[in-house]
């Protein structure tokens, strides 16, 4: 990484209107949605160093000095704009400084280990990912109840399992198998099946089981957010139900994503929003009528 390349990027949230985070966080406030796309834009830019293409060595150093420029920004000595607009919402809303530096470790994690033996190693994997960043927005939002932060934390691993149930054939293309080694061995599903695409009884044994685990994550996130923290978290229940219902395509599919890559059009994510939004503004005896609110 450049000096030149830390110094200017300023990845642009708004161009990415396909994302699933465009669609989930379009109605907050200004303020606080000029927060998240700045938050987003880091995110953003440690993944694509992540999945660039280029050897891991020039990828970890590349890391490395995106990590110490961010500590550098912290102590307003960087030339970053990104990165000073980033601690600029550090400090306005009092977001703990080791939420970002969980996440830089998730990241490195990819570039360490392409193999999970347990579900306690990935879900470590998942927390770092995902969960951090839930904790991160949850400090925008805000909320008036500590367990409503369980709920972030939850919600990050349910929609990165679903993620990575998606994305199975995607990630093994990298050389990645995030599923556990542990589960493939009890469905009887070997790492070259993975790799090769097969798509048999015991994929879809192991794929059920994989899908149910996500379930749990997200009956468990929904169990801590509080009702009155509800409106406050709209965008992270918008993304929770955008996620929710792509666990479901998996599940209709017949746990299929090896011949085409699930996914949901924009205009039903935008309508999941919508809905999401319309349902917030309605007297609680009206919500019988518009059934939008899933599992996250």
């Amino acid at each position: 990484m450049t000096a030149q390349s830390i110094h200017t990027i300023a990845p642009d949230f708004s161009q990415n209107r396909e994302s699933n985070f465009f669609f989930s966080f379009l109605f907050l406030p200004p303020p606080k949605r000029e927060a998240i796309e700045t938050i987003y834009a880091f995110c953003r830019y440690t993944d694509d160093i992540v999945d660039e293409e280029a050897d891991v060595r020039e990828k970890h150093r590349r890391l490395r000095a995106w990590t110490a420029e961010l500590q550098k920004a912290l102590y307003g000595e960087s030339r970053s704009t990104i990165l000073n607009k980033l601690v600029g919402v550090i400090k306005r809303f009092d977001i703990p400084v080791q939420h970002f530096e969980d996440l830089l470790k998730g990241m490195e994690m990819d570039l360490v280990k392409n193999r999970y033996e347990t579900f306690e190693e990935l879900e470590e994997y998942c927390y770092r990912a995902a969960s951090t960043v839930g904790l991160i927005c949850a400090e925008v939002f805000g909320y008036h109840h500590e367990r409503t932060k369980q709920y972030a934390l939850n919600l990050g691993i349910a929609l990165q399992l679903t993620n990575i149930l998606r994305d199975i054939k995607q990630d093994a293309k990298r050389g990645r198998i995030y599923v556990p080694l542990e589960d493939l061995r009890r469905f009887g599903y070997s790492e070259q099946d993975v790799v090769n695409s097969v798509y048999n009884d015991n994929f879809r044994a192991l794929m059920k089981f994989e899908c149910e685990r996500a379930h749990q994550y997200y009956r468990k996130a929904k169990s801590y957010l509080a009702e009155d923290d509800k409106p406050l978290f709209y965008a992270a229940r918008a993304m929770g139900n955008i996620y929710y219902l792509l666990l479901l395509r998996i599940e209709r599919a017949n746990y299929d994503v090896y011949s085409k890559r699930i996914r949901l059009a924009s205009p039903v994510k935008f309508l999941v929003a919508i809905l999401l939004r319309l349902r917030n503004k309605l007297p609680k005896n009206f919500h019988r009528y518009v059934r939008t609110e899933l599992p996250a």
